[in-house]
Parts: structure tokens; sequence; C-alpha cells
């Protein structure tokens, strides 16, 4: 019985060994799905527009499918692996980082020789020769959402060395994507219906020589290994000020000086000017949670129908500002946001019939620029909910955010038993009407037990 036991024993325990190393050896390949943006995505596509002697034109388009994702500045940079021997003449609204070794050729020289090229966009003010629509903008590719007339990318490409029919053509391969670092992940480029293209007095429509499309997803986890922003919490009916996390975004000894600046530190003043700081300086100032990014969430006030929060978004990095910055707040009451101050506001519905999900952002000239840390390195605004019968209470921290996001990243939330509560009731003395009578009752019983 005893070896029986044993054997079970052993079976259970490399049972779950066989489940924990399956859940670790999965876990990243799963991290890419966004279930607030589960269909996001950057589609690069590739047009080949017309032939040449000894390739083609392509028009290549990067669209930025992402509802609240977007790439900021220094921008993106778009790479492959050619699958011939292809050559670039020559480029337009965008350039190789590197020529490569283009000794052979004797006569015109080619944009770029390496087998591996890497392109960046061209920036704003390049002359209008070089230019083509959606291209120059440093690499900055905004959200759909947010602004969607800025959420493509384009540049030409004239290649040689290549096939000349759609028959010889063949695809590049291994297509990778930093924005400007890694945490996109770009899969095989397909084949697909060639895209057609509208006339600018739209009486006639053309239609690319070949086209295929290749998919890039997002992975928080592949582009930083610590959170990037945090959440705190207070509310008028509890005096305590949930902080965020200690360390919630990797701490790498913020208390030593070389790793971040404290407000009264002399490094500030190196870290605010720019052009003649050292790369080392350290840039985040000092703090217990150490993110360059903090949000707090305060229930503030209490009407009969209506209930009102504001939001605090405070940048604590000394060299980096967020243009076009955004955030994305899950509450169940979103349902009924009734009015929003100084944000913008949409409703991110990716699930029908669930409607609490919001997606805030500045107004442009006002506060759709979020100032390094400092007296100006934060925005606010102040959102008034409508109550449901039904749903409504400020027992067990319904009244904060279920999650939040900033620029796409998801922020570290205080633990749940850490939440502000309301003032503890439940230990107040319950008046019966039968208390009198068993108190006396008992008095009579304790007298009996005496006489």
């Amino acid at each position: 019985m005893k070896t029986v036991f044993t054997s079970i024993s052993k079976f259970i325990s490399f049972t779950l060994l066989l489940f924990v190393l399956f859940s670790c050896s999965t876990f990243t390949s799963t991290e890419a799905y966004d279930a607030l943006d589960p269909t996001g995505n950057i589609t690069i596509k590739w047009d080949v527009i017309s032939w040449t002697p000894d390739g083609y034109v392509a028009v290549v388009t990067m669209y930025n499918f992402q509802q609240y994702r977007h790439i900021q500045s220094p921008g993106w940079t778009l790479g492959w692996t050619w699958a011939k021997k292809e050559v670039i003449w020559s480029m337009m609204g965008g350039q190789t980082t590197e020529q490569g070794d283009c000794s052979k050729y004797k006569g015109n020289t080619p944009h770029c020789c390496k087998k591996d090229p890497t392109v960046v966009d061209l920036l704003p003010g390049t002359p209008y020769n070089q230019q083509i629509a959606n291209c120059c903008k440093g690499g900055v590719l905004n959200s759909w959402v947010q602004d969607p007339a800025n959420s493509a990318s384009s540049f030409q490409v004239s290649v040689g060395a290549a096939g000349t029919t759609n028959r010889t053509v063949r695809v590049p391969r291994n297509f990778t994507l930093k924005a400007p670092g890694p945490g996109y992940t770009c899969g095989p480029a397909k084949v697909g219906k060639p895209t057609k293209f509208i006339t600018a007095d739209k009486r006639r429509i053309t239609q690319a020589m070949m086209t295929w499309n290749v998919t890039c997803t997002y992975s928080q986890f592949l582009a930083q290994k610590t959170p990037t922003c945090c959440v705190s919490l207070s509310s008028f009916y509890n005096n305590t000020i949930v902080s965020c996390p200690t360390c919630a975004c990797g701490c790498n000894n913020a208390t030593d000086s070389a790793s971040c600046v404290s407000e009264r530190s002399s490094h500030l003043a190196s870290a605010v000017t720019g052009p003649g700081k050292s790369a080392n300086t350290p840039q985040l100032q000092c703090t217990s949670h150490m993110c360059p990014v903090r949000v707090h969430w305060h229930v503030k006030l209490n009407y009969k129908e209506y209930w009102r929060v504001k939001i605090t978004i405070t940048n604590f990095n000394y060299a980096l500002n967020y243009t076009q910055w955004n955030l994305v707040v899950q509450h169940p009451n979103f349902d009924n946001l009734t009015q929003l101050f100084s944000f913008n506001y949409k409703p991110l519905t990716p699930y029908a019939g669930l409607n609490d999900t919001a997606m805030l952002w500045g107004l442009k000239f006002y506060n759709d620029f979020l100032n390094e840390a400092g007296p100006l390195g934060n925005v606010q605004s102040e959102l008034l909910f409508r109550k449901d019968a039904s749903t409504f209470t400020f027992e067990k921290g319904w009244a904060f955010p279920r999650r939040i996001y900033f620029n796409g990243d998801n922020c570290v939330m205080p633990p749940p038993d850490a939440y502000p509560w309301l003032p503890n009731t439940g230990f107040r003395p319950v008046i019966s009407l039968l208390q009198p009578i068993m108190t006396m009752l008992a008095s009579c019983v304790f007298l009996w037990a005496y006489m």
C-alpha cells in the first residue's frame, strides 16, 4: 500500500512539473495578445507598382491598426533579408542606415547593397523631390483611433537584381520592426490580392503588379523586462493614499545616486540640459516605485445620482516627454460616463455588449503634450459618472479601475487588499429590542445562582 501511495505521489509531482514547464514555455507566445485590442497590429503592405529592366519599383506602407498603441520619436526602424541578391537602386520617403559593399558596381552606385537592409523614415522638412505621400514624419506613427490621419507611413524603393515578373520575384524574409526598440514580432510575408489605387480625379482605378503583406504584433514582455508605469489610489472617504507598489518598475539600487536623480540633486541640471549631458547621466527621478510615469486615480466627490473621479498623470523622466500620449482605463461604470473635462474620450468595445473600457487622450494644442519631469510634468482631468443603482457601491474597492494602460503598456496596480476602503462598520454595536430583555434575564440567572 505504501509503495502504491509513493508511486501516485511521484506521478502527481511529475505531472505538476510538466504543467509548470509547459506554462513557462508558452508564456511569451501569449503575451502578444491584448485582450483590450485583440485585433491590433501593424500591417506592412508591399506594392509593386511598376517593372524596371532588372527589377521593380515598390511602395511600402505601414498601417498602424492598433487602437491606442503608437510609435513615438525617434521612430520606427524596418528591416528584412533579401531572398536573392537584390540591391536598392534608389529610395524616396526613406533611407537605409547603411550602404553596404557596392564595390562591384562600376557605373551607377546603388543606394544599398546589404543583404539585410535597415530602413528609417526621413525627417520633416525633407525636400519635396525626395518625398512621397505619408512619408517624412521622423518615424512617428500614431494610433488609428487617436490620430487616423497620421497612422500610416510610406516610402518608395527601386529594387534591382530582382525578378521582373510575378513568377520570378521573390518576397523578402525575416521582417523586423523596431519602435524604436524591440517589442514587435513580424510574421512571414504573404502574397495577396493586388492593391487597387484611385486616381486623384477619382475617375480611374489602377492596380499594383503584385502585393504582399506582413503582420507585426506587439508584446510588452519583449519590449522591456520591467513595466513603465504604475497606479496610485486615493478617495474622499479614506485618508489613506495608496502609493504605487515599491519597486514596481524595477529599482536597480534606487537609493544609489548613480541610478536616478533626486529633485534636490546637483545632477538635476545636467539631466535636464540636453546636448552637453553624458550618456550615463541618470534621468529618472528617484522614487519608491522607480516608474517613468504614474497615474493617480482619486475618487473625489459623491452626489445623489453621480460620482466624480480625478485622474492625474505625472512624468518622472527628466529627459523624455510624451507627445500624443493616451490612457486606457477599464472600469464597469464607463457605460454611464456623463461628462469628461479637458480630455478626449472614445469607448473601446472589443466584445459585443460590454462597454467597460475607455481610451482617453489630451486635447490638441492644450494638454496632448506631457512635459518631462518637473512642475509642468503632469496632466489631469475629471470624470463624472452616473450611478447605476444595481451595481454602484463604494465598498470593496469597486470605485477603482480594474486596469490602466499608458501609451499601450499595462501599468502596475496596487494589491487589492491595499485599496482605500470605507470606514469599518463591522464592529459597530447593534441595538436590538430584545437586548434589554436578554440583559434582565441574564441578571436574574446570575442572582439566582448566588442565592
